[in-house]
């Protein structure tokens, strides 16, 4: 739980404070009046990362520098910094100690709901590999530094696939190696993942909307999870010529997919707007209970514009996970968001 939070040259903001309640905090007012930029001044202190921009981004506009500090409740002071000269570079102080990247360890909890997210059954399959990628980033210790490492080799992969001329098998072995290690232990999390996941999803589901509808999650995956690594390798070895025809890899976690069905079918044919939208709040359900879980303290909640894109019962059932965690959440319209709570809630009001 984090009680203020100061702003200086981050996005919107020159020099701006808050204070925040343990419970629900609703952050209200016009467009463009900054209340999304509040909610991911948040995020980047918990998990040193916006779901937005780059870090040179969030610095205000014609700045040298950005700053946010927070406490939590034992008052202990938590800063993020970004200074853009001579690159950009950010750094975070916890409790005295100056870090440069954050581990699991470092980072608070959170669970973040916003409008995008109401795509994810029926986006593109890179929202929900980021999905699952995201809160394998917050429940499994080394994840993320993984992400980024196949993220690094896959890309310089692509760059020698690019460069002219025709490349030799050996030239490659070297990356192919490392991509396929890379690959297999992304890919057993992600199939751990969506097995646990998939365990409690057809019930959440049926007690959210009233209904007998089975909601099944299924992660497709090219290769057997357990020996992954050979079986990609053969795949990158004979696909090469293809692979630097097209100009990138083709084969690899980084093109696979979560699949979702109702009732034996794919969310995207058969699944309404409400029946998905009902889907991805369990999801976000679970994504809070799992992380609490695993670390062992309840997460943030960021809830940015999507309460009133909820109907009447959804955001009843939201509301009923709400009591346990502080909560964050933005709105144009505080009425529609106010009269969900029967206790106390703490409105913080934003100008033009």
């Amino acid at each position: 739980m984090i009680t203020d939070l100061r702003l200086q040259h981050f996005r919107s903001y020159d020099d701006d404070s808050f204070e925040f309640q343990p419970g629900v905090n609703i952050v209200v007012g016009p467009n463009a009046s900054g209340k999304t930029n509040l909610l991911e001044a948040i995020l980047v202190l918990a998990t040193g990362s916006s779901y937005r921009v780059s870090d040179a981004e969030l610095v205000q506009r014609d700045q040298p520098w950005s700053r946010l500090d927070s406490h939590d409740v034992t008052d202990r002071l938590r800063t993020a910094k970004i200074v853009l000269e001579p690159r950009p570079i950010k750094t975070y102080e916890i409790g005295g100690k100056v870090i440069r990247r954050l581990t699991l360890k470092d980072k608070l909890p959170v669970v973040l709901f916003e409008p995008n997210h109401l795509q994810l059954l029926a986006g593109s399959p890179e929202q929900r590999r980021n999905y699952l990628d995201d809160l394998l980033e917050q429940t499994e210790p080394g994840f993320g530094t993984l992400r980024r490492e196949y993220k690094r080799i896959l890309a310089q992969r692509n760059s020698l696939l690019k460069q002219a001329g025709l490349l030799s098998a050996g030239q490659l072995f070297a990356w192919n190696i490392r991509l396929s290690e890379s690959a297999g232990r992304i890919v057993r999390a992600r199939s751990e993942l969506t097995i646990l996941l998939n365990e409690n999803l057809a019930q959440l589901y049926c007690d959210l909307s009233h209904t007998q509808t089975r909601v099944s999650l299924a992660y497709a995956c090219r290769f057997t999870p357990g020996s992954y690594e050979t079986q990609m390798l053969k795949k990158l070895e004979s696909d090469l010529v293809l692979d630097q025809a097209r100009g990138f890899t083709g084969t690899g976690p980084h093109r696979e997919d979560m699949h979702v069905e109702f009732d034996g079918h794919p969310a995207g044919l058969a699944a309404s707007r409400g029946e998905s939208r009902t889907a991805v709040l369990a999801l976000k359900i679970m994504e809070l209970d799992m992380i609490a879980a695993v670390r062992e303290t309840a997460p943030l909640l960021l809830l940015d514009d999507v309460f009133s894109e909820l109907d009447g019962a959804r955001r009843k059932a939201l509301t009923n996970y709400l009591k346990n965690y502080q909560t964050f959440i933005t709105t144009t319209d505080a009425d529609v968001v106010i009269q969900n709570f029967t206790e106390t809630c703490h409105v913080i009001a934003l100008g033009d």
